[in-house]
């Protein structure tokens, strides 16, 4: 760990000659998404890449590293130098999730990574089969104490967001519900909007369109205000669930030892990217929130959420399979 901790340095000190040369930068920037190709999250960075290359005045190659809850995408870049041309997109899984779930991470959070900025977060939503006789987040609160471990909810699998929010749910609601995972989020939702399973816990990036259609029905979002997508929706805490906050969070890191003002740069360019109309409107589209900010603010915030969700996992004895 020395001798790599002294290797970084190294690195991260040529980064910064670089910089103070003014030649930052002067090749393309490689842009690690831990999921497939098409999908929320290689969307969400594509869309950004666009803006910035222009800006940066080199491309951005979005280069694709799905599986292991992030952790091929973590390897890749924990393999690249600290000089500004591999960055990553992490989520919570990367995050918040995995030091919770894996007992020998082969990474840790706050030594592996040089934060550079939030990009924004998409709430979940409580959604229901329209048929499901729950028509308001307190009728389905009642329905389910009725009916303990009767009703089921879907997700994208064990270790989730979905899974995850919908117990953070029935440990506020005291509710006892019974979980369906799927392997990824659309043959879950696809299975509310057929009626096999009741309800889930909605990413709206993979569900806004679902909740427009009218396919399934909407009883809360998890956030703390109502969302401009699905402004009628009521909060969980407008209906006394305050603990009931959940997100996908979207943001950017490095390798350690990212030099201070290419960090520096590519958060303001970051920044700069969410706000002009043509990505605004996609993220909109899309559900997402622009969460603009330093990069302290990040590292703030994923270690605030890490602790709040490590309670859930533990209370709920979630475990990867």
């Amino acid at each position: 760990m020395r001798r790599r901790s002294f290797t970084a340095a190294l690195l991260a000190l040529a980064g910064g000659g670089t910089w103070a040369q003014g030649g930052w930068p002067l090749k393309p920037i490689r842009w690690i998404v831990g999921f497939p190709a098409g999908g929320a999250s290689d969307g969400v960075v594509r869309a950004l890449a666009e803006p910035m290359q222009a800006s940066l005045g080199q491309p951005l190659i979005v280069d694709n590293r799905p599986g292991a809850s992030g952790q091929i995408a973590v390897a890749a870049l924990l393999q690249a130098p600290p000089d500004g041309y591999t960055i990553m997109n992490a989520e919570n899984a990367t995050l918040m999730f995995n030091e919770h779930l894996y007992p020998k991470l082969a990474y840790n959070r706050d030594k592996d990574f040089s934060y550079v900025g939030a990009i924004g977060r998409v709430p979940v939503t409580l959604v229901v089969h329209p048929g499901f006789q729950a028509r308001t987040l307190p009728d389905f609160v009642v329905y389910a104490k009725a009916h303990p471990g009767k009703v089921n909810f879907a997700s994208a699998g064990n270790t989730s967001l979905h899974r995850i929010a919908m117990e953070m749910f029935q440990r506020a609601a005291g509710l006892r519900l019974t979980h369906v995972p799927y392997k990824g989020g659309s043959p879950a939702v696809q299975d509310v909007i057929g009626g096999q399973v009741e309800a889930m816990m909605m990413d709206l990036t993979i569900g806004l369109q679902n909740i427009r259609a009218g396919q399934v029905r909407p009883l809360a979002v998890a956030a703390t205000h109502r969302i401009a997508s699905i402004p009628d929706v009521p909060t969980f805490a407008e209906l006394g669930l305050q603990q009931v906050n959940a997100f996908t969070l979207h943001g950017v890191v490095g390798p350690a030892g990212l030099a201070a003002p290419v960090i520096d740069r590519l958060n303001s360019e970051i920044n700069k990217a969410t706000r002009q109309p043509k990505v605004m409107q996609l993220f909109a589209d899309a559900g997402l929130e622009p969460s603009p900010g330093t990069p302290a603010d990040f590292r703030n915030l994923v270690r605030a959420e890490s602790a709040r969700w490590g309670d859930v996992i533990r209370a709920a004895r979630i475990q990867v399979e």
